[in-house]
């Protein structure tokens, strides 16, 4: 691929095997991609060239947005760097951001005029990616997913035409945003309508024992707690500084009274085995965690395991969870409490699964060479299948998984009939395949 044989018009920096970037810009966070060519766009213009070019020599499309992805390894085709379209602009609290922008810079822009959007949990997560996928943050029980919040989308097409999605234009295409993924183009802008926030009350507790009796205690705290408090259970081995080894309970309370998040975190902190290690207000973007660094000549451990979106997370589903982080020492448990804002959003106003949630569960087992034989994949397998079958969904931003199909167990098969007409109308090609792939399908069907 040479820069003459591109469409003529702006397409960015295009760096080939044997240039000087080429090491650098195949890297992504976790590993060492193997594209075609890499594409780093610094205007919409650039991305509309680049999709012109990769159209017409059909080449299959991998966006790279400003955050980390599964997707970075996935070999072939044509990886388009947008981590350059990264400006955030705020008016009142309509607030702008580009598709190649961080949440940690738009907590810090936010903070500073004292709002705040709901997010992910690490300061390095790329907004497109998350929102696309729906986002499920430190909020999501107040204002719902980050996808919840999206009011509008600047989208540059397969064909390279530039779109302004809204409710009120394409309501259709906004809708499919919300959460069907980076199936229908490039996302260039991304608008969100962000809330008052002056702080948030920030608090960590430790697990002592047996970790089943405290998590029906939180089970049940949450079953009518305030829709400002949100937590996290989670059990992990010794990974990095960020996640030290051993169960805990963080919260995060939205806003500064510290009596108040006290008074609805009393249940929790009273429970034998339950040690306060945290407490306090802070500002939001203090709360997101920085993920932790890979070393790209390292392959990434396998993860044998999945996530769900939990209707009720009952003593059955407690003791699963919870016999599996047992059973396999390096192997992580996770459940994010969801209900209040996530419930009130109904099921066929976004194509985001599983609104009848109240939890968010995730578990797996690290699949490192030699820890793993064939009869313990096994049982992992059918572990981690039991805990999943008491889902109503799968949430496709916490899967490594790049099956073709996997987005047949991520959306009901009325969600993906929709999304599938939508693909059939912006993206009839299938040109954006390198994702959770909706394909398109014939009068609206998926195909």
């Amino acid at each position: 691929m040479s820069n003459d044989d591109l469409s003529a018009g702006s397409v960015g920096t295009v760096i080939r095997p044997g240039d000087s970037e080429w090491e650098s810009a195949r890297r992504f966070h976790s590993g060492i991609g193997s594209p075609a060519a890499v594409i780093r766009a610094a205007t919409v213009d650039d991305v509309r060239g680049a999709l012109r070019y990769a159209t017409a020599e059909r080449l299959d499309i991998m966006i790279r947005g400003g955050g980390h992805s599964a997707w970075g390894g996935v070999p072939g085709g044509l990886t388009l760097d947008i981590s350059a379209l990264d400006d955030i602009e705020v008016e009142g609290t309509r607030v702008r951001v580009g598709g190649g922008a961080q949440w940690g810079s738009v907590a810090h822009a936010l903070a500073e005029r004292g709002l705040g959007i709901s997010s992910g949990d690490t300061a390095s997560v790329g907004v497109g990616g998350l929102t696309l996928g729906g986002g499920i943050g430190w909020m999501v029980r107040a204002w719902g997913l980050a996808s919840d919040q999206l009011v509008g989308a600047q989208l540059v097409t397969a064909r390279g035409d530039v779109v302004e999605a809204t409710d009120s234009s394409h309501p259709e295409l906004l809708w499919a945003l919300r959460g069907g993924g980076g199936n229908f183009g490039v996302v260039t802008r991304f608008d969100f309508e962000a809330h008052p926030l002056d702080g948030v009350v920030h608090a960590v507790y430790g697990i002592e024992g047996d970790a089943r009796p405290i998590i029906r205690v939180l089970r049940d705290l949450m079953a009518d707690a305030p829709r400002g408090l949100t937590v996290t259970y989670m059990d992990v081995p010794a990974m990095d500084p960020s996640a030290p080894a051993g169960a805990s309970i963080t919260a995060v309370w939205i806003g500064t009274d510290e009596e108040a998040a006290r008074r609805a975190l009393a249940p929790l902190a009273g429970a034998p085995g339950v040690t306060e290690r945290e407490f306090g207000v802070q500002e939001y973007p203090d709360v997101l965690l920085e993920a932790p660094e890979f070393d790209p000549e390292q392959p990434m451990p396998g993860f044998v395991g999945g996530n769900t979106l939990l209707p009720v997370l009952d003593d059955e589903a407690i003791e699963r969870l919870v016999s599996f982080r047992e059973q396999h020492p390096a192997s992580v448990a996770f459940l994010r409490s969801l209900g209040g804002a996530y419930g009130d959003v109904a099921q066929d106003d976004s194509a985001f699964p599983a609104r009848d949630g109240t939890w968010f569960a995730m578990a797996g087992a690290f699949d490192v060479p030699g820890m793993l034989d064939d009869a313990t994949r096994a049982q992992v397998i059918a572990e981690w299948d039991a805990i999943e079958a008491k889902g109503s969904g799968v949430y496709g931003n916490f899967t490594v998984s790049t099956d073709a199909a996997f987005a047949e167990r991520m959306y009901p098969p009325a969600t993906m009939a929709r999304l599938a007409a939508v693909k059939r109308e912006w993206d009839p090609g299938n040109v954006f395949c390198r994702n959770h792939n909706v394909k398109p399908g014939p009068n609206g069907h998926a195909g």
